[in-house]
């Protein structure tokens, strides 16, 4: 995994492992072949310094930060809610509302009114959010010391809002 701008020099030495024959050429004439299980990805900030054989090759697709809205993020977050919030049939849907209530207008509110010392997307907020959220919610995973009640659960539902 390779995260960070891709530079002109450093993507053209790239471009030899990025063919079908998966051979890296380093500068000390070493070959370093990677094998079929193998492969790179890349995360970047642009691409204005990747030529459009270097794009094809890696298959990059670039995104808009926002052009992915936070629907997809949400969604596949709520998959990964504890099994034992299903014990409570309004408990799944009510966080949900809750997300399509409030969440657009709380990102709205701390554009405006919460300066950041490091500029971020509106996905960025969204991902801290989960975090903080998964740590209220880690209580109410099972576990073999913890065991997770219909009372737990239900006590959880009156407070989520």
């Amino acid at each position: 995994m390779f995260d960070g701008p891709v530079d002109a020099i450093w993507i053209e030495n790239m471009n030899t492992v990025l063919d079908d024959n998966k051979k890296l050429c380093l500068n000390s004439g070493q070959i370093i072949s990677l094998t079929a299980q193998m492969t790179m990805m890349f995360e970047v900030d642009d691409l204005s310094y990747a030529s459009p054989a270097t794009v094809s090759r890696c298959g990059m697709v670039y995104m808009e930060p926002g052009a992915l809205g936070n629907e997809p993020l949400v969604k596949s977050w709520m998959n990964t809610l504890p099994a034992s919030f299903k014990l409570r049939k309004q408990l799944i849907p009510t966080i949900k509302g809750l997300f399509d209530q409030y969440l657009h207008e709380v990102i709205k509110y701390s554009r405006k009114y919460c300066p950041e010392p490091d500029v971020t997307c509106d996905n960025n907020l969204v991902e801290s959010c989960f975090r903080i959220l998964n740590c209220y919610f880690a209580d109410y995973i099972e576990s073999d010391v913890r065991k997770v009640t219909p009372d737990d659960i239900e006590d959880l539902e009156g407070s989520v809002e």
